[in-house]
C-alpha cells in the first residue's frame, strides 16, 4: 500500500476517479437531459454506450502506447484533450447528438488512466501485489460513482448543471497537468517490451476468461450509469433525491468491494475461489431483480447496492489474469482483457436500448425492467459457465510466474 504514497500513482487515482465519476454520472442528469434537451432514457443509453464503445476501441493504442511512449504522456494527454474537450462540448450541448458526441471524446480521454497504473504496478511491484495495489486503486477511484450520485446532485441544484459541466472541465485540465508533472514511467533496461496481442490468444486461459470479462461487469456498470435512475422513477416514483441516494449506495458498495478485494483473495485462498464467490452473487442478485423488480422501493435499492457490490469481479478477473501473463505481455495483455470488459459495457448498454424500447411499448414498467435484468443475467451466467472450464493457474515454468 505504500505505492499509494507515490505523487504519479496518486494522480493516476485521480485520474481514474474521473473516469469512474463520467461513465456513471449521467444517472442523475436523465431528468434534467430528458426536460432541457428531450435527450430520452434511449438517447442516453446511446449516449454512454458511446463512451463504452470509445474507451474500449482504445484499448489497443494504449496498449502500444503503454510501451513504446510510456503511461505518463499516454495518460496526460487524452485526458487533456479527450476528457477536457468532451466535458466542455457536454456543457455546450444542445441536442442529445452533442451528448453522444461528448461522450466518446471523454471516453477516449478517460481510457488510459488506468490501464497506466497497472502497467505500473506490474512492472515495479512483484506479481503478488498486483491484486491488492488495483484493488485499492479501483476501490479509491470508484469514489467517482459516489460524486456523480447524490453529490452531483446537490451541485446541479446550487449552480445549474451547465455551470457544473464547466467546473468539470476545469477540474479535468487540472487533474491532467497533474498527471504530467507527477507520473515516472518504468525503466525497462532491456528496451521497451515487445509483446504482440496474437500471443495472448495462445494461452487456453485468456481464451476461456474472455466470454466473463466481456459481460461481467456489463451489468454492474450499466445499471449503475444508466438504468438505476429510470428505474427507480418509472417503477416506484423515486424523485431525484432519493434517485441520488440509491446511486450513492451502489457507488459505496463499488468502494468496499474493491477495497475488500485483496483481503477477499486472501480469504479464499485464491483470486479464482474470490471471482467465482463474486460471481455466484452477481447472478443471485440479478435473478431476484429479474423475478421481483417491482417488489418494494427498499428491497429494490438494496439488490442495487449488491449490484454495485459485485463490480469487484471485474478487479478479481484481472488480478487472475495477471498471473498467466508474462512480462512482456502486461501491457497488450492488460488493455485487451480492459477492452474486452469496457466493450461488452458498451455492446450491452447498445443492445439495451431497443430492448427497454419494445419491452416498454409492450409492458408495465415493471415488467420491462424484469426483462432487462433478464438480459443482463442470461450472457452472465453463460460466460461463468465458460469460465469455469478454464485453468486454475498457470504451468510451473510459465514465465509469469518467475
Amino acid at each position: 500500500m505504500s505505492s499509494f504514497l507515490n505523487a504519479g500513482i496518486i494522480a493516476l487515482t485521480l485520474g481514474y476517479t474521473l473516469s469512474q465519476f463520467y461513465r456513471a454520472f449521467l444517472a442523475v442528469l436523465s431528468s434534467t437531459l430528458l426536460e432541457e434537451l428531450g435527450a430520452t432514457p434511449g438517447d442516453l443509453a446511446l449516449s454512454s454506450g458511446m463512451w463504452f464503445l470509445s474507451f474500449a476501441l482504445m484499448q489497443l493504442p494504449v496498449g502500444w502506447a503503454l510501451d513504446r511512449i510510456g503511461p505518463r504522456l499516454t495518460a496526460a494527454v487524452s485526458l487533456a484533450v479527450g476528457g477536457g474537450g468532451g466535458a466542455a462540448v457536454f456543457a455546450m450541448a444542445t441536442a442529445p447528438w452533442h451528448l453522444h458526441v461528448a461522450m466518446a471524446l471523454i471516453g477516449i480521454g478517460c481510457a488510459p488512466a488506468l490501464m497506466a497504473a497497472y502497467y505500473i504496478f506490474a512492472h515495479d511491484h512483484p506479481p503478488a501485489k498486483f491484486g491488492m495495489l488495483t484493488g485499492a486503486m479501483v476501490g479509491l477511484g470508484s469514489a467517482g460513482n459516489i460524486l456523480g450520485a447524490a453529490p452531483l446532485v446537490s451541485l446541479i441544484h446550487a449552480i445549474g448543471w451547465r455551470p457544473a459541466l464547466w467546473l468539470l472541465v476545469g477540474v479535468t485540465l487540472a487533474v491532467a497537468a497533474l498527471l504530467a508533472v507527477t507520473v515516472r514511467d518504468p525503466v525497462h533496461h532491456d528496451g521497451p517490451p515487445r509483446g504482440r496481442v496474437g500471443e495472448l490468444f495462445t494461452l487456453p486461459a485468456i481464451r476461456l476468461m474472455l466470454p466473463l470479462i466481456f459481460v461481467s461487469y456489463a451489468a454492474s456498470a450499466a445499471i449503475r450509469g444508466l438504468w438505476a435512475s429510470p428505474y427507480l422513477h418509472e417503477v416506484f416514483g423515486a424523485d431525484d433525491v432519493m434517485v441520488g441516494r440509491a446511486t450513492l449506495a451502489m457507488g459505496l458498495a463499488m468502494v468496499v468491494g474493491n477495497l475488500a478485494a485483496g483481503p477477499l483473495v486472501r480469504l479464499a485462498g485464491s483470486a479464482r475461489r474470490a471471482l467465482i464467490a463474486g460471481h455466484a452473487i452477481s447472478v443471485a442478485t440479478l435473478a431476484a431483480l429479474w423475478l421481483a423488480p417491482g417488489w418494494r422501493l427498499g428491497p429494490a435499492i438494496v439488490l442495487l447496492a449488491l449490484v454495485g457490490l459485485t463490480g469487484t469481479n471485474y478487479t478479481l478477473l484481472m488480478a487472475h489474469a495477471r498471473q498467466f501473463l508474462a512480462p512482456h505481455l502486461v501491457g497488450r495483455g492488460m488493455t485487451l482483457l480492459n477492452m474486452a470488459s469496457i466493450g461488452g459495457v458498451g455492446v450491452m448498454q447498445f443492445a439495451s436500448r431497443p430492448l427497454h424500447m419494445s419491452a416498454s411499448a409492450a409492458y408495465p414498467p415493471a415488467q420491462a425492467y424484469s426483462l432487462l435484468f433478464l438480459f443482463f443475467l442470461l450472457p452472465l451466467i453463460l460466460g461463468f459457465a465458460i469460465f469455469l472450464l478454464a485453468p486454475a493457474r498457470p504451468p510451473a515454468t510459465d514465465p509469469a510466474h518467475g
